[in-house]
């Protein structure tokens, strides 16, 4: 495989991209050539219960490089972007040079540009703004509180986001301080861009959307159904590791609820969805990555 640049095999390296594109692929082959500790930056990897559907890296690819982060969390705990920097932090200077490779934008935007830690909102709050956006048909009582207190953060965020304006009052119920003075406080990141090769695969959306039904159906042919069977009894829904593409629908049709092609149908949907808000993300977030586009002569088979 050969990149469109060179990296320095003392230069820690970021690979992200959405879902399906390769990044673990790249991710070994680097390893391989150059040596180097990967790190997991997927929020949904992280889970030991789910290794087939989450797309982990196998155990055949692990006895070939280092690697870190993947399936260390119990599927019922609750695991956040901060409790991933404190994981992460042991392995940024260590003996190897870190090679994270991810899909989950957060965690290395949390990384390169710092990560505040708000305190969390509690369920009282959460519901009292779920409840008065259902009973006055939008945000707009909400947004006009956070005028009135808090014009800082109401001038910053996208006024036109539910969930944005949401997340900014209930920031300031829970803790009486305004979102926009909470991140004026986000201290140094761990690893600056400068200090590293950052790489964004950019994957042209109907080659992608082929590789995303390609691998569901591997991932059946590999045990996925039986890894739904074995978290069935435990199943709830509201669990972080539920989150898992493709889990709901495979433990819907192990109930009787749906047919397996059915189920195939909506994880493929639901994977391809989750893509787009990942690209999203990218192309808001990661214009400083050096972009491979996809397919790709080097990376195309990954």
């Amino acid at each position: 495989m050969t990149l469109p640049f060179d990296i320095s095999p003392t230069q820690p390296v970021l690979i992200a991209g959405p879902t399906a594109s390769g990044k673990s692929a790249l991710a070994l082959d680097i390893a391989e050539r150059q040596g180097g500790v990967i790190i997991n930056a997927d929020a949904l990897q992280v889970f030991d219960n789910w290794r087939v559907l989450t797309a982990r890296p196998s155990p055949e690819d692990e006895a070939r490089a280092p690697h870190v982060l993947y399936g260390h969390v119990a599927g019922d705990e609750i695991y956040s972007v901060g409790h991933w920097l404190r994981d992460v932090t042991p392995y940024l200077n260590g003996a190897k040079r870190p090679i994270i490779v991810g899909g989950t934008g957060l965690y290395f935007t949390a990384l390169t540009e710092g990560l505040v830690e708000i305190p969390p909102t509690p369920d009282t709050i959460r519901q009292e703004a779920d409840q008065r956006r259902a009973d006055e048909g939008n945000h707009a009582g909400l947004l006009a509180e956070l005028d009135a207190e808090d014009p800082e953060t109401a001038g910053k965020i996208d006024r036109l986001n539910p969930m944005r304006v949401q997340r900014a009052w209930e920031v300031l119920r829970a803790t009486g301080r305004g979102l926009a003075a909470w991140q004026a406080d986000t201290p140094p990141p761990l690893m600056p861009l400068a200090n590293c090769c950052p790489v964004l695969l950019e994957a042209d959306k109907d080659w992608l959307n082929a590789r995303i039904a390609q691998r569901f159906e591997i991932m059946l042919a590999q045990g996925a159904l039986d890894e739904a069977q074995a978290n069935l009894a435990g199943w709830n829904p509201a669990a972080p590791a539920s989150k898992a593409i493709g889990a709901p629908e495979l433990i819907a049709h192990l109930r009787g609820e749906m047919g397996l092609e059915e189920a195939k149908e909506a994880a493929t949907i639901a994977t391809r969805q989750y893509a787009k808000r990942q690209r999203t993300w990218f192309r808001a977030r990661m214009k400083a990555f050096h972009k491979i586009s996809l397919p790709c002569a080097e990376i195309a088979d990954s």
